[in-house]
């Protein structure tokens, strides 16, 4: 189009900068002699001729397209503002800031696990952080038909990828299916990676992933605390008796109930107490010696037919 077209442009600036948009394209308008190109913090400038880069402009500031921009695309070098020619070209904002995610897994995913034929069902949340690493892959891929690209955009495509990235590391990194908590931290390098290798195909890159939390169905926590419980007791029969005493202190939610099952308890734990002491009175007064006694004096060890302590003289008989 020529300069009669009405379209020529004076100025080339992203007129409605958002944090949440990706990358926004100027384009459609003919550039005059004295346009000027405006780069604001946070962004780059990707000038595009016929769909190909020419050149990126990483410095904030307001420049003149004829005189600081186009000495320096690489194959409109030596185009001349004409007086019918005006320079039609596109202009690619990025937005150069990383961008953190939210997500979480859209429904339970299955783990592969020991006697569970189903897998073990799981869900977890966290966040993402990612950048734009590859503008030429960006451009071939999204931005050659996409005006604009949002970061609920880029949200779609990983929600339907991220799954069997989380599945996979949970295998290959989860030593313990019921406490995944512990190695989140292995299991968020393993997922960054994969998802990484799969988001710079499109030009992005993942500098961050973190889970915050691990939830399992409740039947399944409730047992994961059942077995932490039996474990700080010692074994599981004396955490039954520990479940069965406290239930009888309880006393079913009733005050006369719970004093008779509290005097219970006390009784309980004076007869094992006592069981104890005779336990331990018995041992003492079954150490004997084999042949002989001791003197009712001094305590002394004495033989069987002496009639006197040989350390006090006491009469024995």
């Amino acid at each position: 189009m020529g300069i009669f077209s009405g379209q020529l442009a004076n100025i080339v600036e992203w007129t409605e900068y958002r944090d949440d948009v990706i990358f926004w394209k100027w384009h459609n308008a003919e550039l005059k002699r004295d346009s000027r190109l405006i780069i604001r913090p946070g962004q780059d400038a990707v000038f595009m001729y016929n769909g190909r880069i020419e050149g990126v402009f990483r410095d904030e500031g307001n420049f003149e397209i004829n005189s600081d921009i186009i000495p320096f695309l690489s194959t409109l070098k030596g185009f001349k503002f004409g007086f019918k020619t005006g320079l039609r070209a596109e202009v690619l904002y990025v937005n150069t800031k990383e961008f953190t995610i939210k997500w979480g897994t859209n429904g339970a995913i299955n783990i592969p696990a020991a006697n569970l034929p189903g897998g073990l069902p799981i869900r977890c949340y966290g966040t993402c952080v990612v950048k734009v690493s590859d503008y030429v892959a960006m451009i071939d891929q999204i931005a050659g038909v996409r005006d604009i690209y949002r970061v609920a955009d880029l949200e779609e495509r990983m929600s339907s990828i991220l799954n069997q990235y989380l599945v996979s590391a949970i295998v290959r990194e989860g030593k313990d299916m019921f406490n995944l908590q512990a190695n989140s931290q292995a299991i968020c390098e393993a997922v960054r990676t994969d998802l990484d290798m799969e988001l710079h195909k499109i030009g992005m890159s993942v500098t961050g992933f973190y889970i915050q939390n691990f939830s399992y169905p409740k039947e399944i926590q409730d047992r994961i605390n059942d077995v932490a419980a039996a474990s700080m007791v010692g074994d599981m029969t004396q955490y039954q008796q520990v479940q069965m005493i406290d239930s009888m202190a309880q006393g079913g939610g009733t005050s006369s109930a719970g004093a008779v099952a509290s005097d219970m308890v006390g009784m309980m734990a004076g007869m094992q107490m006592a069981g104890q002491m005779m336990g331990q009175a018995g041992s003492l007064f079954n150490q004997q010696p084999a042949e002989g006694g001791f003197c009712p004096n001094c305590g002394a060890k004495v033989d069987k037919d002496a009639l006197f302590c040989s350390k006090c003289g006491t009469k024995l008989s």
